[in-house]
Parts: C-alpha cells; sequence; structure tokens
C-alpha cells in the first residue's frame, strides 16, 4: 500500500470580529430559508444548478468515497413521468392507509397533499441518489462507507447552495421511491434519497407559518450525567 499524499493546508486566520460578522450574515441568510411548494416556471440557468451540485460535493465523506450522484432533469417528458409516478405513492400513502394518521396529523400544520404539481412547474429536479457501493474501473464492488450520512451532509451543502444564490427548493421523499431509479434508469447499486425541486418561488408564494427551536432547545454545553 502506497503511502498517503498531503498537500498543505494553510488557510487565513480571520480576526474574531470579521469571523463573528461573516457568522451573524450567514445565519440571518439561512434563517431566512424556507421550503417552498410553490414555484414560478422561469427558467434556471444551468450552470447554477451545476455550482450547486459542485459546493455539494466539497462535503466529507467516509473514506472520501464521494458516495453520491446528482441527476439533474429539465426535460418536460421525464417530469411529468416523475410527477405521475410520485403522486401514485403519495396517494396510496395520504389515502390508501400506508400513512398512519399520526403522520398525518404531523403534517397537517404544513398543507401538504399527495398532489405535487410543483414536480412538473419548478424548471430543474434534482434527484440524489446514495451508492450503496462503489464500482471499480473493472466492474468490481467497492465498499462505500457512512454512506447515508455523507450524502446527507452534502445534501445539506446543497441546500445552501440554492439559498445563497436565490434559488428556492424542497426536500421532497416519496415514499416508496423505487420509480426514480425506473425512470431515471439509475443501476442497482444507487438508491433514491432525496428529491429536489429547483427554481424561483412563485410571486405570490406563501409557506407555512412555523418557528424553529431556540438555541436552548437544540444545544447543549459540557453536560454531566
Amino acid at each position: 500500500m502506497s503511502e498517503p499524499r498531503f498537500v498543505p493546508y494553510r488557510p487565513s486566520r480571520l480576526p474574531e470580529d470579521e469571523m463573528l460578522r461573516r457568522a451573524r450574515a450567514f445565519y440571518a441568510q439561512m434563517d431566512a430559508r424556507r421550503s417552498v411548494r410553490e414555484f414560478a416556471p422561469d427558467p434556471v440557468p444551468r450552470e447554477l444548478i451545476e455550482l450547486a451540485i459542485r459546493t455539494a460535493s466539497t462535503a466529507p465523506s467516509g473514506a472520501h468515497r464521494q458516495p453520491w450522484r446528482f441527476v439533474a432533469v429539465d426535460d418536460p417528458g421525464i417530469k411529468h413521468a416523475i410527477r405521475t409516478a410520485a403522486e401514485a405513492e403519495e396517494r396510496a400513502s395520504y389515502e390508501g392507509g400506508r400513512m398512519p394518521k399520526e403522520w398525518r396529523d404531523a403534517l397537517e400544520p404544513l398543507g401538504t397533499s399527495w398532489q405535487k404539481p410543483y414536480l412538473e412547474i419548478a424548471p430543474w429536479l434534482v434527484v440524489v441518489f446514495e451508492e450503496v457501493h462503489g464500482v471499480d474501473p473493472d466492474g468490481a464492488p467497492r465498499k462505500n462507507y457512512y454512506v447515508k450520512e455523507s450524502v446527507g451532509i452534502a445534501c445539506g451543502l446543497f441546500v445552501a447552495a440554492l439559498h445563497a444564490m436565490g434559488l428556492a427548493t424542497l426536500t421532497h421523499t416519496p415514499s416508496p421511491m423505487g420509480f426514480l431509479s425506473r425512470i431515471l434508469g439509475r443501476p442497482p447499486h444507487e438508491k433514491p434519497f432525496i428529491l429536489f425541486p429547483i427554481g424561483y418561488p412563485a410571486p405570490g408564494a406563501a409557506v407555512p407559518d412555523l418557528r424553529r427551536k431556540g438555541l436552548d432547545e437544540i444545544a447543549a454545553w459540557n453536560p454531566r450525567p
């Protein structure tokens, strides 16, 4: 086995007041982020999607396997097929008894239903697949590590990148999601993780009036048993 190769890492150390300024500005920007279900059909340049994917790919991953695949779609026919299949699964969940009442009650304040018109209205759909294992050049499987954790971090950076450039999205996870593999022709070692509709918010778009938990509800400092 060859010795690991390292390169210098020398980021500039910022003054504390500048660090605080940047941290507060970034928090304020991200605190304004909301999940959107009403999109404008206005086109979004492909380069913006490419840059968001590149940003997501900077995420740390188990053994640096980078076990993700971002599949971008702007073809109307493919989007229609995805909407049709997603709504069939969602309708079975909402009205067919697959979704427990407790879950439906939890979703009620969000105003969601099995109908997903935004899957055709949003100019882009990006489906993120987790690579259960990699594939070597000779076709042999190669083990990946901490796959879900790695892909989850990449998706978080993807959402932050989209918001930073003024685009809106939604983390859509129809269950089950196997239809995405079929429609998009993905290989068996790739499993659907999240579907992101992406675009500009529609004029007059509204979002649920929600409250985020305060710092004291999500953080603990030096706890003792």
